[in-house]
């Protein structure tokens, strides 16, 4: 006999306890695994936005949110960063208008099954001479951020079977004092020089820029200084995402954006950009939400970055084709 406790139980009733252990056990539900991303979703992404913005609404260079915005990106990659395909690209911004200047890239890396990298980049911080007014950059960076970080969301449940593809957070994309050449893509000028010297460079199949496309009323201009074949694929992948309606509306002459660096170096780019972000000013002729107070959550939606994903995802499975 079993002794319990103190009392006498014989071998039926420890049958029965038995079998009503197992019973409890098999009903207990078990621990879910987390539910796979199987889409993009512009809805986590307007979230991610959000939070982006609580966490870090002030992110210009030097400020303590800058750090919290880098540890904020840093924070969603901890599966790459534990496999070291998390990298910060440490650099000092020399002769800039305010000195000299500490600024970190990051590139998050998902490994594909070619030789080759397709790189999606987008700048986080702010624009530096706004610090003292009350600009959160919800289009200009922050939207764009959580786009980056919510395509990894997806890449991390859907590995690449092409080309690798490499997220790029860089810095230092706004002057600090007034847009030049020199004053302006501090990131992307250090790191196109960085990546020719190592060959990483000869290895970019695309570099896929996002720039303010967060934006309710989103229509992504057709931009001169983007490739033409590359323009041309983002022709098809609006066509076949059912998105033609959102692109090239406007036409640029040639846009300044992250992209130029790599285009000076020969490698193909595109920058997906809606310049026109809300109603035309004497001060903003490009649109009176951009650079100003008036660049907040409101302005973005759920939809213009679900538009924007989709489009990402096709052009990488279009290069992936070619």
């Amino acid at each position: 006999m079993t002794k319990n406790l103190g009392r006498t139980i014989t071998p039926r009733t420890a049958l029965l306890l038995l079998l009503l252990t197992a019973t409890t056990f098999a009903q207990k539900p078990r621990p879910q695994k987390p539910a796979a991303t199987a889409h993009f979703s512009g809805q986590n992404a307007y979230t991610i936005t959000q939070q982006y913005l609580t966490a870090a609404p002030k992110r210009f260079v030097g400020s303590p949110g800058h750090t919290a915005a880098e540890n904020f990106i840093k924070s969603h990659f901890a599966p790459e960063a534990a496999k070291g395909d998390v990298i910060t690209d440490s650099f000092t911004a020399t002769n800039t208008p305010i000195g000299s200047v500490p600024m970190r890239n990051y590139i998050v890396r998902f490994p594909g099954k070619k030789d080759g990298i397709i790189v999606l980049a987008t700048h986080y911080e702010t624009n530096y001479p706004l610090k003292d007014i009350a600009f959160v950059g919800a289009n200009d960076g922050a939207a764009t951020t959580a786009l980056l970080i919510e395509i990894g969301n997806y890449l991390r449940v859907h590995p690449p079977q092409g080309y690798s593809v490499w997220l790029l957070f860089d810095d230092g994309e706004e002057a600090l004092k007034d847009w030049s050449n020199t004053d302006s893509l501090y990131g992307t000028r250090h790191l196109a020089a960085k990546w020719s010297q190592d060959g990483t460079l000869t290895k970019i199949k695309a570099f896929l820029l996002a720039d303010m496309i967060g934006d309710k009323d989103l229509n992504i201009d057709h931009d001169d200084n983007s490739t033409p074949w590359l323009r041309d694929l983002l022709v098809t992948a609006a066509k076949n995402t059912g998105h033609s309606a959102n692109i090239y509306k406007n036409s640029y002459p040639g846009l300044q954006d992250d992209h130029l660096p790599f285009a000076q170096r020969g490698v193909p780019v595109l920058d997906l950009i809606d310049i026109d972000y809300g109603p035309p000013t004497a001060e903003h002729p490009e649109g009176g939400f951009h650079h100003t107070v008036l660049d907040t959550i409101d302005k973005v939606s759920p939809k213009s970055l679900q538009i924007a994903g989709d489009l990402f995802l096709e052009l990488i499975r279009l290069i992936n084709a070619r």
